[in-house]
C-alpha cells in the first residue's frame, strides 16, 4: 500500500515521533511505499533515518507562512513551542490553512492508498474533514486525550471528526476505553496495538558494580513528568550512594525550577540534555535504577527500553503502566500510587508531601536491593518485553489496516 503518514509537531524529538519513525520503517519492511507530513521550525528540515527526505513534506513554523513556533502536543515540549490553549482563533485560522494546503499537496503527489495520522487532534481531524474517501487511522498517544479535556474549545469539533475515522490505535486497554468514553467512538472501531522497543539498540550490557548507584531519568524537565517531585524525593535518601542523571530538555520556569532543586543535591546531579536514541541506549545500559514519576502518560516506552537494558524501574501507577508492568514485573518493578490530581497531570498542593515520601519509599527499596546485590543482576524481563518489539507492534498495526477494506 502506499500509506501517507501525518504528525503535527517535531517527528524527531518526541516520544510519538519515535513511534512515527518506527512505523515508517516496519512499514517500508513490509513492502509498503510511505509518505511523511510534519511540522517543523524555520524551515529546518530534520534527519530521520530511514525516511526517504524526498518523500516528505514539512509546515514550517516561525517564519512568514506561520509566524509563531511549532504547536506542541505537550503544554511543555523539549523545544520551542506554543500551546493549543493560547492560540488565538486568527492563529488557529492560519495553523489550519497551512497544514491544509500540505496535506492537500500531498495527497496530490503521493495519491496514498490510506493515511495513518498521529494525535487524535486538530490536524488529524482536518485531514479526515479533506479527505473523507481516503482510508483513515489514527495512533492515539496520550498528549491527545489530554488536550481534548484541556481544550474544550476545540474539542466539539475534533471530536466530530475523529468519530469518522475508519479506526483508531491505542496503546493499551485503558486507554481504548478512555478514548471511547470521551471521543464517543465505538470500541469495535479501536485496536490495541502497543508501543515497542528496538531490540537492536537497547539490550542488557554489563553494569558496573555500585557505589554509586547510577540513577536515570528520560523526558521532559517539567512538573508533568514529575521532575521537582522526584528532585525533592531524593533529599529523603541522601544517606544512600547514587548518582541521578537527568536526559532530556525544559522551557521556561519549570526546567528552572528542576535545575534549582538539582543544585540542593550536593553535585549529584548530571544534566545530559537531548539525547539521540544511540546515546540513550548508552546511559541506559550503565545505569542500575530508571525513574519515571509522571502524572499523564499513554504508554512510556522509554520504560520498555530502560528494562531491556537491564534497568530496575520505579514508576508511577498508571493505567498503561501498570496493564504493561503491573502484574509482571515482580521485585524488579515498583510503582508508586498517585494522590488524586487537581488538574489532569498536577497534584493538589496538599498531598506533595505525601508523593514525594512515597518516591522515595520506592527509591530506598530499590537501591537497597541494587547495593545488596552489587548491581550484578539479571532480569527476567522478557515475558514483558517479548509482546514490544516494533516488529510485533506493526504486525498488529497492519493487521487494523487490512481491516479497513
Amino acid at each position: 500500500m502506499k500509506i501517507l503518514h501525518l504528525i503535527s509537531q517535531r517527528p524527531e524529538l518526541t516520544g510519538s515521533g519515535m513511534y512515527l519513525q518506527a512505523v515508517m520503517r516496519e512499514a517500508t519492511r513490509c513492502g509498503h511505499e510511505n509518505f511523511l507530513v510534519a511540522g517543523i521550525p524555520g524551515g529546518a528540515v530534520p534527519a530521520l533515518p530511514g525516511v526517504d527526505g524526498a518523500r516528505c513534506l514539512f509546515v514550517s513554523f516561525d517564519g512568514e507562512a506561520i509566524p509563531f513556533p511549532v504547536v506542541g502536543m505537550s503544554d511543555v515540549m523539549p523545544y520551542k513551542s506554543r500551546r493549543f490553549s493560547e492560540l488565538y482563533p486568527e492563529e488557529m485560522a492560519t495553523y489550519e490553512a497551512a497544514f491544509s494546503d500540505t496535506l492537500t499537496q500531498a495527497v496530490s503527489t503521493f495519491a496514498p492508498d490510506m493515511i495513518h495520522s498521529h494525535h487524535l487532534w486538530v490536524m488529524s481531524a482536518l485531514a479526515r474533514d479533506l479527505f473523507p474517501d481516503i482510508p483513515m487511522v489514527t495512533s492515539c498517544h496520550g498528549t491527545d486525550l489530554r488536550q481534548f479535556q484541556t481544550c474544550p474549545h476545540l474539542a466539539m469539533r475534533v471530536g466530530d471528526a475523529c468519530r469518522r475515522m475508519d479506526g483508531v490505535l491505542a496503546l493499551t486497554r485503558s486507554q481504548a476505553e478512555q478514548i471511547s468514553t470521551l471521543y464517543r467512538i465505538s470500541l469495535s472501531k479501536i485496536h490495541v496495538v502497543g508501543g515497542g522497543y528496538d531490540e537492536g539498540m537497547f539490550s542488557p550490557a554489563v553494569k558496573e558494580s555500585p557505589p554509586p548507584v547510577e540513577i536515570l531519568y528520560a523526558g521532559k524537565l517539567s512538573r508533568a513528568k514529575g521532575v521537582p517531585w522526584l528532585l525533592r524525593s531524593l533529599v529523603r535518601v541522601m544517606d544512600l550512594p547514587w548518582c541521578l542523571h537527568l536526559a532530556g530538555q525544559g522551557v521556561g520556569p519549570e526546567a528552572l525550577c528542576c535545575r534549582a532543586l538539582a543544585e540542593k543535591l550536593g553535585g549529584r546531579v548530571v544534566f545530559h540534555g537531548a539525547l539521540s536514541h544511540g546515546a540513550l541506549s548508552s546511559l541506559m545500559k550503565r545505569s542500575h535504577l530508571f525513574v519515571l514519576p509522571s502524572f499523564f502518560e499513554g504508554l512510556p516506552l522509554v520504560l520498555l527500553e530502560a528494562l531491556a537494558c537491564g534497568c530496575r524501574l520505579v514508576a508511577t501507577s498508571l493505567p498503561g503502566v501498570c496493564e504493561v508492568l503491573g502484574q509482571s514485573g515482580g521485585e524488579w518493578v515498583h510503582l508508586v500510587d498517585l494522590p488524586p490530581l487537581e488538574r489532569v497531570d498536577a497534584p493538589y498542593a496538599a498531598d506533595e508531601a505525601w508523593l514525594e515520601e512515597s518516591l522515595a519509599v520506592s527509591l530506598r527499596g530499590q537501591l537497597s536491593s541494587i547495593l545488596a546485590s552489587s548491581g550484578g543482576e539479571v532480569s527476567s524481563a522478557s515475558e514483558i518485553l517479548a509482546p514490544h518489539t516494533w516488529t510485533g507492534v506493526f504486525h498488529r498495526i497492519q493487521r487494523a489496516y487490512e481491516g479497513l477494506g
